[in-house]
């Protein structure tokens, strides 16, 4: 489950934190709680799409987040929740949504299936209603967190975050780290930005600096190419911020943060649900270390780790719409 070719079997670096994967799933874990959902890997641009990858994002609930728990545990499509559908009366697909009509096909198809839209047929014309009313308040604050467990090896960190900083669309921006913070590094980054320390073997955090509350209401900078002299920019007016803010809350609520164990005889998990292998004695990322290019990978079945339940558990998620809601409580901030 390693893709080691320099002859060590691995065991060297199983007390040893070295992979931003290992880091992150870490910190998932560790901030997972009853009161908040917990995504990662979710796209932070709106004038160009797929930009910037947001690391972990943090949603907190807001007054109308258990009528929209009990719609699906699914990620609603962004065009089905943009169309003029609601819970009343039927409208022909076509007059709903503007799309070519095998786009719109493909987005009913999948709004069915999560449970969002209901379809009818009348008079040789497909027809779709709502299921229930769209919460425009089920969520709160989103909080994002860019995760650098080393500093001495920063990367395109600073841009990053004056990226999130200029476009607002989170209420706050961390940086985590395992790195002893210096004030060279907090000179290096927005100042907006709050930074923690993070221990990824115990959970422990402390805070380095608080964030900033960012006005993720107000229009926001899209910070493009930098061409030397000039760097491209776009102005993201407050409608856009919105719609994308309600595209990553309704992605972070379907997708979670943990990723499915590989199919291999040594994986099995940790006991929050962080994919283990146990010929290498440590978290894999099953998707860069795992199967036919690691040299110890043999295919067995997936271990029996039910994610979805670890998930219902440890946080505001529902995984059965139709089980009682239940009611929020006790908020706080990223911590």
């Amino acid at each position: 489950m390693d893709g080691r070719t320099d002859g060590s079997d691995g065991s060297e670096d199983s007390d040893r934190f070295d992979s931003e994967f290992q880091f992150e799933l870490a910190l998932c874990a560790a901030l997972e709680r009853e009161d908040r959902v917990v995504a990662r890997q979710l796209g932070g641009a709106v004038a160009t799409p797929g930009a910037r990858i947001v690391d972990v994002c943090v949603l907190e609930p807001g007054p109308g987040f258990d009528d929209r728990a009990a719609i699906t545990a699914d990620s609603i499509p962004p065009a089905a929740l943009e169309a003029g559908v609601g819970p009343g009366t039927a409208v022909p697909v076509a007059d709903a949504f503007d799309l070519p009509p095998d786009r719109a096909r493909g987005v009913v198809d999948r709004a069915v299936d999560v449970g969002y839209l209901e379809r009818e047929r009348r008079n040789g014309r497909d027809l779709v209603r709502a299921t229930a009313r769209y919460p425009d308040d089920w969520f709160d604050r989103l909080v994002a967190i860019e995760n650098k467990p080393d500093l001495g090896r920063p990367g395109d960190l600073r841009s990053q975050l004056r990226f999130d900083v200029a476009l607002g669309l989170f209420e706050e921006v961390w940086l985590a780290t395992a790195s002893h913070v210096t004030r060279a590094h907090l000179n290096r980054i927005p100042e907006a930005v709050g930074v923690r320390r993070v221990d990824p073997r115990t959970g422990d955090r402390r805070v380095v600096r608080e964030a900033a509350t960012l006005p993720a209401e107000d229009p926001g900078v899209e910070i493009g190419e930098d061409h030397g002299l000039r760097t491209d920019v776009a102005i993201v007016s407050p409608d856009a911020k919105a719609r994308k803010r309600r595209r990553i809350a309704e992605r972070a609520y379907g997708r979670g943060w943990r990723p499915d164990p590989p199919a291999c005889a040594h994986a099995t998990g940790t006991a929050d649900g962080r994919p283990y292998c146990e010929r290498f004695e440590r978290v894999v990322d099953p998707g860069s270390d795992c199967g036919e290019r690691c040299r110890a990978y043999h295919s067995d079945d997936p271990p029996a780790i039910d994610c979805e339940a670890l998930r219902e558990a440890n946080s505001a998620w529902v995984r059965d719409p139709s089980s009682a809601p239940r009611r929020q409580s006790g908020l706080d901030r990223f911590g």
